[in-house]
């Protein structure tokens, strides 16, 4: 299986806090998050990684070199940022597979791979990864009917939810109508309109999530990820 990381974004809000490496190098216990992260990719069965890349990136290329944990690594670097989108478009000119999926190098999912690739093969539909979480103000919702993503409702809704987890599976040129280069979100400019017309199926996970990009959350990970 194959893997794109987002791992290009500024990490404004976490500045505060670390300010001398990109956002995914942070330390978590005594380790740059993207060791996590990437360690439990390979752990899960997957075999190479497109690491999406921008600000700092020679950290991160430095760091990790053409493998690691197992994985091989490719690297695709933005000369402007390029949003989710743009950034998943230019990544995926760089992978092999036929599908790939989208993970956010800020954010640990300890995700069911198994059966996600199981409900991938059996229909070939996008699918967002959803997470129940006891309130959905800072995220926004998923609106679904069974496995169906049938809207995304917008962030302030207080209260118990389903939210997008920040990680899909996609056709590796599921993006191609877009130009490369071109800056655009993967959520706004593409999942929308093609829940609007097509089929996007949601997967609900039950594994352990966390975004590293405040700093309650980053000071919460130092426990939580202690171990992994």
């Amino acid at each position: 299986m194959e893997a794109i990381v987002l791992a290009g974004g500024f990490g404004s809000r976490l500045r505060q806090v670390v300010a001398d490496v990109p956002k995914p190098m942070a330390p978590i216990a005594g380790r740059p998050f993207l060791e996590i992260l990437l360690g439990s990719l390979a752990e899960k069965g997957f075999s190479r990684v497109v690491l999406s890349l921008g600000y700092m990136a020679e950290k991160i290329s430095g760091h990790f070199g053409a493998r690691f944990a197992g994985l091989d690594i490719t690297y695709v670097v933005e000369d402007t940022p390029l949003g989710t989108g743009g950034a998943t478009r230019l990544a995926a000119t760089a992978c092999a597979q036929d599908h790939v999926f989208v993970f956010n190098g800020d954010t640990y999912l300890d995700l069911e791979v198994d059966l996600l690739e199981r409900q991938w093969q059996a229909k070939r539909h996008p699918i967002v990864v959803g997470r129940r979480v006891p309130d959905t103000t800072r995220y926004g919702r998923l609106v679904v009917d069974g496995d169906r993503i049938t809207s995304f409702a917008e962030k302030g809704i207080a209260g118990p939810g389903l939210i997008n987890a920040g990680c899909y599976v996609v056709a590796t040129d599921a993006l191609a109508q877009f130009p490369v280069n071109q800056p655009f979100s993967i959520e706004t400019d593409y999942l929308v309109p093609e829940v609007a017309r097509a089929t996007v199926e949601v997967f609900v996970t039950e594994g352990v999530f966390i975004d590293i990009g405040i700093p309650e959350d980053y000071a919460l990970a130092q426990t939580l990820l202690a171990t992994r």
